[in-house]
């Protein structure tokens, strides 16, 4: 008969206790102590300080903080990240991605189981080879967005049939942000180019 994978701690990765309530999240109070005070300075400072912020409806749509239509292409709809955040239109926020910096995205599809917390081995992979930089939950809770920096003039998308479902974008899109920390990821942004090298090749 196939055991179920153990849970595992949402801070440490530390399998949760046996008792533990089904919709626990942390193996103790320290570790949901300690997520709780990371989630306030979650977000890399190479994003909130870029002016490149707007909302998102439900339906993905990206929105001003005032509820209008929003473009991935047009300065004058994005914001302030600290306006951005204040504002209470729509479901959440998005970054806008622009060629005026080398800030890019690497969006990994259905990767996560979301009963056990774990990454799909491929998944894994790309995060291993990603190095230290920084990766949230998407909005669905079975993606993940990697953050770094590489030159991507050119979004990608990538099926294998090994289950790989990457895109990777660097302008001209916007990305839904949740503040979801990854595991340890850090809040800041590592070099990826070998990483992008690596899947589009």
């Amino acid at each position: 008969m196939p055991t179920t994978p153990a849970r595992t701690c949402e801070h440490c990765a530390s399998p949760l206790p046996l008792m533990a309530r089904q919709h626990a999240r942390y193996c103790d109070t320290r570790c949901r102590s300690k997520a709780f005070r990371a989630k306030k300075h979650t977000l890399p400072v190479e994003l909130t300080t870029r002016d490149r912020w707007v909302r998102r409806a439900a339906d993905k749509r990206p929105l001003t903080t005032a509820g209008m239509a929003a473009s991935s292409t047009d300065p004058a709809t994005w914001s302030t990240h600290k306006s951005a955040a204040a504002s209470t239109v729509g479901s959440g926020l998005g970054f806008v991605l622009s060629d005026v910096d080398d800030i890019v995205c690497i969006d990994l599809d259905h990767c996560i189981n979301t009963l056990t917390g774990r990454l799909a081995p491929w998944a894994a992979a790309i995060v291993r080879d990603a190095g230290t930089t920084y990766a949230e939950v998407s909005p669905s809770g079975d993606g993940l967005h990697i953050w770094g920096r590489a030159d991507v003039r050119q979004g990608r998308r990538i099926r294998r049939p090994d289950g790989t479902a990457v895109e990777i974008y660097g302008t001209g899109r916007y990305i839904a942000m949740t503040g979801r920390r990854h595991g340890d990821a850090p809040s800041s942004l590592a070099n990826v180019a070998g990483l992008v090298t690596q899947l589009t090749s």
